[in-house]
C-alpha cells in the first residue's frame, strides 16, 4: 500500500483544502499542513492540518486520515492521533477520515468507545469518515477546485469509467498549475489502479511516462530503494555478526542518501565489528548535523 500512502499524503501537503471538501468543509480561507514533529515521531497522522474558515477568527485543527480499506485498526489510529494531538495543543482537532474502497463487508468507521479495566473511566469519541465509493463523481466535477479530481475514479458514477477518465485529464491539463500537472497524473494513475487494470485507461492518464516524470513518484522509489538497501545491509551485518541491534537498525533507517548507503553497503562487508559500524553511522550522523 504504500504507493497509495505516498500519493495520499502528497495530495495532504498540496491540496488540503479540497481533501476537506470532501468532508463537506467548503468555506476555507486558508489553510496549512503542520510539520510531523507536532505529534510523537511513528505515530503520526497521515495529516495534520490548521485551517482559517469563513467567519472564524481562529485558526482550527484537522486530522486527515486515508485508509485504503474499511480496517478495524483505523479507529485506534485515529483516536491515538487525537489524544496526541490534544496533549501537545490542548485542542481536540476536528478528524476526517477518507476510506478509498470497499472490502468484504464495510462497517462504519466513525466512532469508538473506550472503557478503563475497572468501568471508572469512560471515554467516547466520534469523526467524520468519508466512504468515496459512496460520493456521486458529478458532485466533485462540479467543483473548481482541481485537488478534488484526483479523487474522482475512485467516487460512485454510473457506466464505464472512461469518460470519467477523460474528463479528469481534461481538467487537470487545463486547471493544474504547471509545477503540479505531472504529479497530479502520477497520482491519479496510482489511485486510479487501485479500483481497475485496464492499460488503455491508463494509457489516457499519461501511462508509464507520466509516472517516471511525476517527482512524487521519483521520490516514492528513491524511498523504496532507500528501504531495501538498509534491510540489505542489516542481513549482511547479522550474517556476519549475529543479531544487529535495534538503536543500529534504527540509525541507519534514518539514513535515505543512496549515494551514502551504497557507501555503507561496501562498509558493512569490511567492518572488524558491529561497534565500528555503528561508530561509522555515528560519523555520519555528526556530518548531518
Amino acid at each position: 500500500m504504500q504507493d497509495y500512502d505516498k500519493s495520499s499524503k502528497w495530495l495532504i501537503q498540496h491540496h488540503g483544502d479540497a481533501i476537506l471538501r470532501l468532508g463537506g468543509v467548503d468555506d476555507v480561507v486558508s489553510w496549512r499542513a503542520l510539520q510531523a514533529e507536532v505529534v510523537q515521531p511513528r505515530q503520526l497522522p497521515d495529516g495534520l492540518l490548521e485551517v482559517t474558515r469563513r467567519g472564524k477568527a481562529k485558526p482550527e485543527l484537522f486530522i486527515v486520515e486515508i485508509a485504503t480499506y474499511p480496517e478495524t485498526r483505523m479507529m485506534e489510529q485515529i483516536v491515538r492521533n487525537a489524544a496526541l494531538v490534544y496533549l501537545q495543543r490542548r485542542e481536540l482537532p476536528e478528524c476526517l477520515v477518507l476510506v478509498l474502497h470497499p472490502k468484504g463487508t464495510s462497517r462504519d468507521l466513525d466512532s469508538a468507545n473506550l472503557r478503563s479495566p475497572a468501568g471508572w473511566t469512560e471515554w467516547s469519541i466520534r469523526w467524520r469518515c468519508v466512504k468515496l465509493w459512496e460520493v456521486p463523481a458529478e458532485e466533485l466535477l462540479n467543483t473548481t477546485d482541481v485537488g478534488v479530481v484526483p479523487w474522482i475514479p475512485l467516487t460512485h458514477f454510473e457506466g464505464p469509467p472512461e469518460p470519467i477518465v477523460r474528463r479528469c485529464v481534461e481538467r487537470i491539463k487545463k486547471e493544474a498549475v504547471a509545477d503540479e500537472r505531472e504529479n497530479l497524473l502520477a497520482v491519479i494513475q496510482v489511485l486510479y489502479r487501485l479500483r481497475y487494470n485496464d492499460p488503455n485507461l491508463l494509457r489516457l492518464l499519461g501511462g508509464p511516462k507520466a509516472m517516471i516524470e511525476s517527482p512524487v513518484i521519483q521520490e516514492m522509489l528513491a524511498e523504496y530503494a532507500a528501504k531495501k538497501i538498509q534491510e540489505s545491509i542489516v542481513l549482511f551485518l547479522s550474517e556476519r555478526f549475529g543479531k544487529v541491534t535495534k538503536t543500529v537498525t534504527a540509525q541507519l533507517k534514518r539514513i535515505d542518501d543512496l549515494e551514502t548507503l551504497r557507501e555503507l553497503v561496501t562498509f558493512s562487508s569490511i567492518c572488524p565489528d558491529l561497534k565500528s559500524f555503528r561508530a561509522r553511522l555515528l560519523e555520519l550522523e555528526s556530518d548531518k548535523g
